[in-house]
Formats: structure tokens, C-alpha cells, sequence
């Protein structure tokens, strides 16, 4: 049976590859390349081309350091700031009726990642699909990134040069209005969308429910170790794009200098203004969705609290110890007492002791680590799942496992390891290998729950019936484990030492010079 690789989108014919048993299209234009006088403006509509352009190699990842485009070893994706491109992967038998599309967006920080990177190929959920159905089509995304992508310059626009606020974010939903327009074309169904994400890609997926532009561009969510709170207030944005600026060195020009400086002299102050804020504000990032009152028009916390979210299916969840990844990669996080100080000082002092208390062993490494984590991602997705179950079915999850040698590393269940599950990592020879100590079959059991889940919701917009609703007040949680099972309320303590608090997303004071709060 010969496949066909060759579609005809509304801006021109691409010709994409066969790949085993799947058919794949790669670095497809969602938008023109953002340089020259779109560089810093919102995405503008991808350039038609005459001829049938070839789809066969990723897209250039967005402008970033080189550390977060490895493809393997030793060798990296090119980097530029023509970036918008996204993939289509489906496969290659025909059906008779469009598939469910699953659109996943990389995490990264909002400074770091590429669709390219290999665990995000999304082949074994593919093939996963077509075990039980027809299967799905699977698309994934690149975005710009850093100041180039997620650091408001509003403030310097002026009669003859404009800058947009929330690129990024802006990226994201023209490729989502991309897919609309011609997933068709590639077989999949307009009307039966998933986004999904993890880490800044959670925290996408949980922006997006709250973004009006993105309104009726999906019909399902899942954000996976969303940190829904790392969204800066517009006071917040403005102090450090001024940082930025000084940094930079912008010679009293502002536009001229983000016109004419290079991605290397705008990621070395990137990289300066992310030291100082996090100096100053442990778990506080100065990249990422600002809310600007028009695109982005109240914190999404605040949305989901306030019922205006978009009201879609939402699956939402962290790991069991999602902050021991972090003193080891990005040591970021307040994972240790004297950052977990500051970071009561600086937002609510009266809840320290109260919240200390439930992480037996405090002030050790180990508690330490865990305040931070759930700090940053588990307690916030706990309140939009809270918020969002009154408006829409959501369901919670924990993912617990960990073959032996993720916890001889003192690792566990960390930040961004149920991607090996969604992505069927447990039978490739990395696979292989990180369980040669043991649990080979426990992980391979585990991958099969969790993408069973995540294509059952992406297909019908419910999971399996072994996955209750999520509600305040049994607050049922899926725990992924060697047994995999439903809890109630799990780590009730930590939940109820967290009420109340809101971080610094809560936080009202002015910035000035040198503090910023």
C-alpha cells in the first residue's frame, strides 16, 4: 500500500516522510519568521510558497542556549529566531473518519527546549494509538523563547517601532489556530484538540485555558507539572524589562538596542536578569506570561478562582518529588532553608511555621526540597483543579513511580519523569538500561496505564472509567505506581498547611531599584 506524503495546507503543498508504520511532516511554518521588524511583535501569518516545500527535517529551535537543543550526543538542533514551525506525525493507514490530534507544547523554563528533542517524537504514542482505534494525529510545537519570546518590552514602544507583550504565549495559540485551519488535511479532527504540556509547557496548557484568544481552539487539556503561578504581574514585567535594558546596555536608545543587539548579547542578559530575580525572590522567574491586561487580562489563578477559565476537560497533576531534580540542574527553586526563608519573608512570614511543620525532618535536604517543589508546582495545581472542577470535568494525578536507580540517584518520581511514560521511553534501550537494576516490567506496566489514560481522554474527553472526577471535597486522586490506584486527598497535612497561602502571585507591593516583589 503506497502512503501519501504529500498535503496541501492554505499556505502551500508540503511533502513530509515515511517512517516505519507512521508518516511524518517536520518544520511546517505556523507564522512568518519573527526577524528584522517582527522581531518582538505579535506572530503574523506564514508566507505562502509556490512548489511543494520539503517537510522532511525539524525547524530551526527557538534562540537559546545550546544546552537545551541536544539531539544526542554531541550534536545539537541549529537555533535561530526563524523558529514557528511545528510537526505532524500520524499514521500512515488511512481511516475512515478524522483522528482525535494531540498537540503538545516542550517545557524548558520558557528558556530552553526544542519539539526536536528525541523523547518529545511522540512515535510510541502514535503507534500506542493504533492498538485500540484508528489512532491519533500527534503535532508538536516550537515557540520562542527568553526575552525574545517571554519578557514584556512594551514599555519601549514608541511612534515608529512597537513591541508586543506575551510572544510566546501569542506563538502558541496562532500555531493552535494553525491546527484548525489545516489539521484536516493531515486527517486529524478540528473539533477533538488536546493540548498537552509539561513543566513550562504544563504552565502553557493552564495559561491557554485562561487566554480568550485560545477560546474554542481545543477541546481538552492536560498539564503535567504545571507551575500555573509563574505568570508576572505587569508591575513585576515592567521592573525587570528595565533590568534587562540596563543589563543589555541600551546606550539611552531602548528600541535601537533590542533592534540591532544579537541573540548571544540578548541571552547574556537574560541570563543576568534571571540570577538577580531569582537572587532576590527564590522560585520567582522572570520569563514567562505577564498579564498585560489585554491578551493575557488576570492571572490565570485568578481566572480559574474566578470561573472564568475556558470550560474543557482538564487532566492536571505533578510527581511525587518534583523538586529533586532541581539543586542538581537548575538551582532555581526555594529547595533549601535559607531560600525557603526569604520566601516566606517576602510573601506571607505567618505561614513558615505552619507549613515547615508538615514536612517531617525540616530544616533537612530532603524536606527542604519537597517545600520547594510543592511550592512551585503542586500546590498551585491543586487550586486550579479545585477551581476548575466546578466549571468543567478535571481530573488529578500523581505519578509516584521510580525504577531503583532513579532513587539510588536521590531522584525519585522527580520533575519531568512521567515523560518517559507518555512518551513509551521504558522500551528503548535507554529504557533498557535505566532498569537493568530493576523494575523493567513495572515501568513497561506503567507507560501502558498512563498512555492508555492520556489517549482515552485525548479521544472521548473523559479517561478511563478507573479515573474518578476530581472534587474538593473527596479530592480523588490517580496515583501512578508499581500499583497503580485512587486516593483520597493524598498528603492531606501538606494540603491544609498550604490553604490560604497564594505566594507571590498575591503580592501588590510597588518594585523599586532593588527589590522587586
Amino acid at each position: 500500500m503506497s502512503v501519501n506524503t504529500r498535503v496541501a495546507t492554505l499556505d502551500g503543498v508540503v511533502e513530509g516522510k515515511v517512517v516505519g508504520e507512521l508518516v511524518t511532516w517536520r518544520g511546517i511554518p505556523y507564522a512568518a519568521p519573527p526577524i528584522g521588524p517582527l522581531r518582538l511583535r505579535a506572530p503574523q501569518p506564514a508566507t505562502p510558497w509556490k512548489g511543494v516545500r520539503d517537510a522532511t527535517e525539524w525547524g530551526n529551535a527557538s534562540a537559546q542556549h545550546k544546552r537545551g537543543t541536544m539531539v544526542s550526543i554531541g550534536k545539537y538542533q541549529p537555533t535561530s529566531e526563524d523558529c514557528l514551525t511545528l510537526n505532524v506525525l500520524a499514521p500512515g493507514r488511512p481511516s475512515a473518519t478524522p483522528r482525535p490530534v494531540m498537540v503538545f507544547i516542550h517545557g524548558g523554563a520558557y528558556t530552553l527546549g526544542t519539539s526536536a528533542t528525541p523523547l518529545y517524537g511522540g512515535g510510541s504514542l502514535v503507534r500506542r494509538s493504533l492498538e485500540d482505534s484508528d489512532g491519533i494525529i500527534y503535532v508538536s510545537i516550537n515557540y520562542r523563547l527568553g526575552a525574545l519570546g517571554y519578557l514584556d518590552l512594551t514599555q519601549f514602544s514608541g511612534p515608529s517601532r512597537q513591541f508586543d507583550s506575551n510572544l510566546g504565549l501569542r506563538d502558541q495559540v496562532a500555531a493552535l489556530e494553525w491546527v484548525q485551519l489545516n489539521i484536516g488535511q493531515f486527517g486529524g479532527d478540528p473539533e477533538n484538540v488536546t493540548i498537552f504540556g509539561e513543566s513550562a509547557g504544563g504552565n502553557a496548557v493552564t495559561t491557554l485555558l485562561t487566554t480568550p484568544a485560545a477560546e474554542g481552539l481545543f477541546a481538552q487539556a492536560i498539564a503535567e507539572s504545571s507551575a500555573p503561578g509563574m505568570v508576572a504581574t505587569h508591575e513585576n514585567a515592567t521592573q525587570w524589562a528595565r533590568e534587562f535594558l540596563d543589563f543589555l546596555g541600551d546606550g539611552g536608545d531602548a528600541a535601537h538596542a533590542l533592534d540591532t543587539a544579537d541573540v548571544t548579547q540578548l541571552g547574556r542578559a537574560g541570563t543576568k536578569l534571571g540570577a538577580a530575580v531569582s537572587a532576590r525572590t527564590p522560585g520567582l522567574f522572570p520569563f514567562g506570561p505577564v498579564v498585560d491586561g489585554e491578551f493575557l487580562p488576570q492571572n490565570p489563578l485568578d481566572a480559574y478562582i474566578g470561573g472564568s477559565a475556558h470550560p474543557v476537560p482538564l487532566i492536571i497533576g505533578t510527581n511525587s518529588r518534583e523538586g529533586t531534580l532541581f539543586p542538581k540542574v537548575l538551582d532555581a527553586l526555594p529547595t533549601n532553608p535559607e531560600r525557603i526563608d526569604k520566601l516566606f519573608s517576602l510573601t506571607d512570614p505567618a505561614a513558615k511555621n505552619v507549613v515547615t511543620e508538615a514536612y517531617p525532618g525540616y530544616p533537612g535536604e530532603a524536606a527542604a526540597i519537597d517545600i520547594g517543589g510543592d511550592f512551585t508546582f503542586w500546590k498551585p495545581s491543586l487550586e486550579v483543579a479545585e477551581a476548575h472542577s466546578r466549571r468543567a470535568p478535571t481530573y488529578s494525578y500523581r505519578y509516584d513511580f521510580a525504577p531503583r536507580v532513579m532513587k539510588w540517584l536521590g531522584l525519585d518520581a522527580t520533575h519531568g519523569f512521567e515523560l518517559f511514560a507518555v512518551f513509551g521511553i521504558s522500551g528503548t534501550t535507554f529504557g533498557k538500561l535505566m532498569t537493568v537494576p530493576g523494575g523493567r516490567k513495572a515501568f513497561a506496566d506503567v507507560t501502558e496505564k498512563v498512555q492508555s489514560q492520556w489517549l482515552q481522554f485525548a479521544t472521548t474527553g473523559a479517561p478511563l472509567e478507573s479515573w474518578p472526577k476530581y472534587d474538593e471535597h473527596a479530592r480523588e486522586t490517580l496515583v501512578f505506581d508499581t500499583r497503580t490506584r485512587v486516593q483520597r486527598d493524598p498528603r492531606r497535612d501538606r494540603r491544609r498547611a498550604w490553604e490560604g497561602y497564594r505566594g507571590y502571585a498575591s503580592q501588590k507591593t510597588e518594585p523599586t531599584e532593588t527589590s522587586v516583589i
